[in-house]
């Protein structure tokens, strides 16, 4: 079982930067993408962003491309999301999951999920 813990989330205002982990615990195992998603108020479960297990490749929601990074740090067993230029409707609770791939990940075909962590922006 793998147990993921996002952190950082908080209130900002419109323009500020947010820095969001996700600590990976419990049975890791190798080769697996880890990614970030995010729900609204009254939306469904949307896909911000994904990496692989090596970082060589990720993958933006176009609504955050250009904004937002995604990182991770294998050694940490630790995934980032550094949000610049933030938005009121970036607002929302912000998950991170693994998955076997990006493309599993954009079908939403996650192996795990963490609890989330709240991310407010106002206006």
């Amino acid at each position: 079982q793998l147990q993921l813990v996002e952190s950082g989330g908080g209130l900002v205002q419109t323009g500020d930067s947010l820095s969001l982990s996700c600590v990976a615990s419990g049975r890791t195992f190798s080769n697996y993408a880890m990614g970030w998603f995010r729900q609204a108020p009254g939306k469904e479960r949307e896909f911000v962003a994904a990496i692989t297990w090596s970082g060589g490749s990720t993958s933006y929601a176009d609504s955050v491309k250009g904004r937002f990074t995604i990182s991770r740090d294998t050694a940490k067993k630790t995934m980032y999301l550094q949000m610049n230029s933030l938005k009121p409707e970036d607002t929302a609770v912000y998950s991170c999951a693994t998955s076997s791939g990006i493309a599993s990940m954009r079908r939403l075909a996650v192996d795990f999920w963490g609890q989330g962590t709240r991310v407010t922006v106002s206006s």
